[in-house]
């Protein structure tokens, strides 16, 4: 059976939106005073490794307009790499190799390839409540935001998780796997 993992830079408080400069959030591009060479070496291999994109309607709308205008090993990964955006209304996609699904279709979808899902917040609260994901990659950045859509919302159940791999960088981010 194929992998789904879920990859997500994340604050202490537990915050995932705008940490790449997304308008209209108070702390929008919080990574930025973190990044470091290691950690952007990690998430290319995390990248090249993967075998598709699964995605959410807005995520979809920020990568398609900002990668199609990258170069490099990275974007080019990105841009070719096949592309699964859950949505029910995206009609016409313009990114290249993307095909949009419905939720129920990504067990399905799962059996057939590894998926590696980042950013889409209401996406992975879906997949988290359904037991879809098999691997968790949080990269925990040293800052508190206090406000922003979080990685798990409130009304989570309990989700008992067992830590297999940490990775620590020296900007003083650290990055868990963990499993269900």
């Amino acid at each position: 059976m194929s992998k789904l993992t879920v990859t997500e830079f994340v604050t202490l408080d537990g915050v995932i939106e705008a940490p790449g400069g997304e308008a209209g959030h108070p702390h929008s591009g919080w990574v930025f005073d973190y990044i470091s060479d290691e950690q952007l070496q990690y998430k290319l291999r995390e990248t090249l490794e993967a075998s598709a994109l699964l995605i959410g309607r807005r995520t979809y709308d920020g990568f398609s307009e900002a990668w199609p205008e990258r170069d490099g090993e990275f974007a080019d990964k990105m841009n070719s790499m096949p592309k699964y955006v859950v949505s029910s209304t995206l009609r016409d996609p313009s990114w290249e190799n993307t095909t949009v699904i419905a939720l129920d279709d990504v067990p399905a979808l799962k059996e057939q390839t590894d998926l590696l899902v980042a950013g889409s917040g209401s996406l992975i609260h879906a997949l988290l409540e359904r037991g879809w994901v098999d691997e968790l990659r949080m990269m925990i950045f040293p800052v508190v935001l206090g406000s922003g859509l979080k990685l798990f919302p409130e009304s989570a159940e309990k989700l008992p998780l067992s830590l297999t791999h940490t990775e620590t960088f020296q900007s003083g981010v650290v990055v868990h796997h963990y499993a269900p």
